[in-house]
């Protein structure tokens, strides 16, 4: 009898709310991979060495992917909060305090808006009035790929501080290899300063080393990041401490 109540008293599997959060998490970043590259085009990038009559015809030509793709992504853009939510949960489970996991979600936040939603707003003003000019949609078409593509700063706070977050933990909630991962996106974000000056070859934003490379680190980094919170959140029990003390009123 003992031994069935200790086994209840620790049950294993985290909370509700925690695994509702995940599992929106999964489903955002599916449902914004299917926007990006089959429907909006934007992954893999279209060339950036092409002319304004080449950029209008090529809005043309995807016009009905991007109005779709992209204003269903606008609709569900908010499933970046929550991944940055859940990230942020773990983060303040960590040893390392909750500055840091405030650091990360801030970041990210800010950086959402010229790495994400900047695009889907350039790309669809440009597919609204297919008439407009084509140096007016060739400024769309750039400022659209420059801000997808090359929007640096904050994403490279969110890893550095996610990386001491984890360098810093005693609880072992993320492993620390998964820091050095995060360091090598660092990596491609400064390398891909390099975009903004080149229109063609490996370092355009298209190129073999500013772009898939980056792509190739960054979906590793959300393929390990997947079963690390999900072994996280299997790893938590009901003698888990809650991040918040519930206040109860008199």
């Amino acid at each position: 009898m003992s031994s069935a109540v200790l086994s209840q008293d620790t049950e294993v599997g985290g909370s509700r709310d925690v695994w509702i959060t995940y599992w929106a998490f999964a489903i955002f970043y599916a449902v914004l991979s299917i926007g990006v590259v089959f429907l909006g085009r934007a992954t893999p990038p279209p060339r950036p060495d092409v002319t304004a009559t080449q950029a209008a015809a090529w809005f043309e030509q995807h016009q009905w992917g991007i109005q779709f793709g992209f204003g269903v992504l606008l609709v569900v853009a908010g499933g970046a909060a929550v991944s940055n939510g859940i990230i942020g949960y773990f983060m303040k489970r960590m040893s390392s305090g909750p500055v840091l996991a405030y650091g990360f979600i801030a970041a990210m936040g800010v950086g959402a808006l010229p790495g994400f939603h900047l695009l889907l707003v350039c790309w669809l003003t440009a597919t609204f009035r297919p008439d407009r000019s084509p140096e007016v949609q060739y400024m769309l078409y750039d400022l659209g790929m420059l801000s997808y593509n090359g929007s640096l700063g904050c994403f490279t706070a969110a890893y550095a501080v996610l990386a001491i977050a984890i360098f810093y933990d005693r609880n072992q909630i993320f492993p620390k290899w998964f820091a050095y991962i995060s360091i090598w996106q660092i990596v491609t974000e400064v390398i891909a300063t390099q975009m903004w000056v080149y229109r063609s070859g490996a370092f355009s934003w298209n190129g073999m080393i500013t772009f898939y490379i980056a792509v190739v680190v960054f979906g590793l980094w959300i393929a390990c990041l997947l079963p690390i919170m999900r072994n996280s959140l299997r790893a938590e029990t009901s003698t888990t401490p809650a991040l918040y003390s519930e206040v109860v009123s008199r």
